[in-house]
């Protein structure tokens, strides 16, 4: 008979209870009438960490972050992997578009962090989702309209239920839409008459929303037809978080019915949700 020592039960003790997280968040994530609002954390947590690394989406789940925001492309052999950025120059050691490079020339290089060369990897989108899966939702911003070759990555690794596509690209959504009816879409609005075409045309989950058009009216009407509001905190928001000013911005940015916040600033965003009673 197999011994199981004290340490191994422990541990299949905490990966049981890192997989079960997503069930939660998922089924707040579709209750747009809930009052819990979502953290999102931009290119995961990249504090200390490379952005859109392996490394700052494990620490989003450490933290306990809701929602991973990763940014896609594929290289020029058709392998999805992340970077925000059309050139790979400020955030590895190498220089050019990422969509021009093949699989095994990105590889070589190395990310930074805050300036500083890692020794990690530019990672794959399948890499990056099999750590997320079962953990975290994942927000996937498309920078690329190779979509096929993002959608084989999704399906794949059984992404249906813990990633959704966020595009300004309502072609490139559609062709998402297509592909799986199963697929959560997140559309960009950059006004009330867009929100609402973007709500009859593709049914999603969520709809990012800009500051400028964010009035009760229109996150009544996202969440009376059923999806989620998001707003970003990045930029002035999260520079008056990092203030200490966290309690009277987080009161602003949820005053008029958004319930998903994007932030750089996960950890203390959660905190602040919390204390406002805000965040499960």
């Amino acid at each position: 008979m197999t011994r199981i020592t004290l340490p191994a039960i422990l541990l299949f003790s905490v990966v049981f209870k890192t997989h079960a997280q997503v069930g939660p968040i998922r089924k707040e994530f579709l209750n747009p009438t809930s009052k819990n609002v979502l953290v999102a954390s931009h290119r995961a947590v990249h504090h200390e960490k490379p952005e859109n690394s392996l490394p700052a989406i494990r620490d989003a789940i450490r933290l306990g972050v809701d929602i991973i925001e990763i940014d896609v492309k594929v290289s020029k052999d058709g392998i999805p992997m992340l970077m925000h950025d059309g050139k790979v120059d400020r955030t590895t050691t190498g220089k050019g578009d990422l969509e021009t490079q093949t699989f095994e020339e990105l590889r070589k290089l190395r990310l930074r962090s805050n300036g500083k060369i890692t020794e990690e990897t530019i990672p794959t989108l399948e890499e990056a989702l099999r750590i997320a899966k079962g953990r975290i939702l994942v927000d996937l911003d498309l920078k690329t309209d190779r979509i096929d070759k993002v959608i084989e990555v999704v399906k794949k690794v059984g992404g249906e239920d813990f990633v959704f596509f966020f595009d300004s690209d309502y072609e490139i959504l559609s062709k998402v839409d297509a592909a799986s009816k199963k697929f959560m879409l997140m559309p960009r609005a950059e006004s009330k008459a867009m929100a609402d075409s973007a709500l009859t045309r593709f049914k999603p989950e969520v709809i990012h929303i800009d500051s400028d058009f964010y009035t009760p009216d229109v996150t009544s009407l996202i969440r009376d037809k059923g999806a989620r509001v998001w707003i970003n905190a990045l930029g002035e928001p999260d520079v008056e978080i990092r203030k200490g000013n966290t309690s009277e911005t987080l009161k602003s940015l949820t005053s008029q019915g958004a319930n998903i916040i994007q932030t750089d600033e996960p950890e203390k965003v959660i905190r602040g949700l919390r204390e406002l009673g805000l965040h499960r």
